[in-house]
């Protein structure tokens, strides 16, 4: 038995964490290592399958610690249980994928969503909507792996006397090594095995809180229910509240549907199953799974509060840090070693499905992979080869650049950078969809830029000329609509050529 949980040990859970995940990815690319497979999965996944492995990389090592944490932050957004209001607008957006954009994406037989533009517009819309992805999904995944690299190397690195670069390059080159064979095939069933491991971290945590709150599962939501952090819905607030209802609620919609349904890193996953059908089924069982799941979440930052309360420990000055610090420093050593195993699943489920699907956006949308016919299969598997590395190394020089500027919570920082990059996405796509109107297609991209910043400039004077309104999270629709305005402002009925 663990009497205590040193850096050393918490190495070696996490090495052989790493040589499991290297097993299964050997397994799975053997036979066959092809780009289809490494960008689709052959289209022959089980949508079970992916379903449960989605909940993964959805969740991130961000929700697995600062939803938690925020939960006990006082006037701050997503306070309490309100995040709960932005997962039921996921569920609006779930929808919305399932019914609106998967039966276009597979009616075209797509391999990156972003062809879509190329069909509906032109060649610079292609690559604008290409490019802006690239871009928000490698802000994303670094951010994600950034928060896991602080807490890694804070517990286990630093006391070895390791720098925070070193744990950062081999935490990237892990991944590398278990993905760059076998790509989407092999993270399926990766994500899979991360999200049993991520969901019972948590509700294993959960009961060892109980026992040392010497109280049941009964007892505990009876503790959070009648405590200061159960509150849900908001609405005496106003727009300019944070956690107004229905800005929350509007927010968690539109978030989905950009940050899943206009992202290559999620829908292709969906576009790995074997047809529409089954797409859909993915989509509406994930999604109703994931809302239990994140209610789980809240309810584990309430319990470390209470429990924080009962036994005198310090809150720490940033909530990110709460459930690391209790379970690494506080609770039983079997804790600690199922919440390092519980963040290194949720962190690397989401971080390797995203550097795949930057791989496969780079090679397909930019190396213009699948107009190449007549080049040999293995050199572009070289070539792919490269790329990944190439998006490795990316990855890494931005999670530095974060570590010398970070000074706020990661998950408000990682929905503020999304809000402008995925936002001229959100437009793009509404009006492909919504008009059939041509636009100027050389036009497009100054566009894309412009709303961005004209979305920066309007949020930031929105409480002066707006009577005290602050747009939050709905940025994101704010910055679509600029962009679909501008868009209207460069269209023309096709008749008019």
């Amino acid at each position: 038995m663990i009497q205590k949980l040193t850096p050393l040990i918490i190495l070696g859970i996490l090495l052989g964490y790493f040589l499991m995940l290297i097993i299964v990815s050997w397994f799975t690319s053997r036979k066959k290592t092809s780009n289809i497979n490494f960008f689709l999965a052959g289209r022959q996944a089980p949508w079970p399958l992916v379903a449960f492995g989605m909940i993964g990389s959805t969740i991130s090592g961000i929700t697995f610690i600062s939803v938690p944490g925020a939960v006990g932050g006082a006037g701050v957004a997503n306070e309490a249980f309100s995040y709960f209001q932005v997962v039921l607008g996921y569920l609006l957006g779930y929808v919305v994928i399932a019914f609106v954009l998967l039966p276009l994406y597979y009616r075209l037989q797509l391999t990156s969503i972003y062809g879509y533009l190329e069909q509906r517009f032109g060649f610079f819309s292609y690559k604008t909507g290409a490019a802006y992805f690239l871009l928000s999904r490698s802000i994303g995944s670094a951010l994600r792996l950034f928060l896991v690299s602080i807490v890694i190397h804070r517990f286990v690195m630093q006391p070895l006397g390791v720098p925070f670069w070193l744990t950062v390059f081999m935490a990237l080159a892990l991944i590398w090594i278990y993905t760059f064979r076998g790509g989407l095939k092999t993270i399926i069933w990766t994500d899979a095995l991360q999200t049993a491991f991520l969901l019972s971290a948590v509700v294993l945590t959960v009961i060892f809180i109980g026992q040392a709150l010497d109280t049941n599962i009964s007892g505990m939501i009876e503790m959070v229910s009648n405590s200061q952090y159960s509150k849900i819905f908001y609405f005496e607030g106003g727009w300019s509240d944070p956690n107004n209802f229905f800005k929350q609620f509007l927010s968690g919609a539109l978030i989905t549907i950009t940050m899943t349904g206009l992202d290559q890193d999620m829908m292709q996953k969906n576009l790995s199953c074997r047809n529409l059908r089954d797409a859909q089924k993915n989509m509406l069982s994930f999604s109703s799974v994931l809302v239990v799941v994140n209610l789980l979440f809240l309810m584990l930052g309430a319990l470390l509060y209470i429990y924080a309360a009962n036994f005198g420990v310090e809150l720490p000055a940033k909530t990110d840090e709460l459930y690391p610090g209790i379970a690494l420093e506080h609770l039983s050593p079997i804790v600690g070693v199922l919440f390092v195993l519980g963040l290194t699943a949720a962190a690397y489920s989401s971080a390797d499905s995203g550097m795949t699907a930057l791989t496969t956006s780079f090679c397909v949308d930019f190396l213009n992979f699948e107009k190449k016919t007549e080049v040999p299969e293995s050199q572009l598997k070289r070539t792919r080869i490269f790329v990944h590395l190439g998006v490795t190394g990316v990855l890494f020089l931005m999670i530095l650049v974060f570590n010398a500027l970070s000074n706020s919570a990661v998950i408000t920082l990682l929905f503020q950078v999304a809000a402008y990059t995925y936002g001229p996405l959100l437009g793009l796509f509404v009006f492909g969809m919504a008009t059939k109107l041509k636009v100027r297609d050389h036009l497009v991209l100054p566009v894309c830029l412009l709303a961005p910043v004209l979305t920066f400039l309007l949020d930031f004077y929105s409480e002066q000329i707006l009577a005290g309104f602050k747009f939050g999270f709905l940025t994101i629709a704010l910055n679509g609509l600029l962009t679909f305005l501008g868009l209207l402002a460069i269209s023309y009925w096709e008749a008019e050529e």
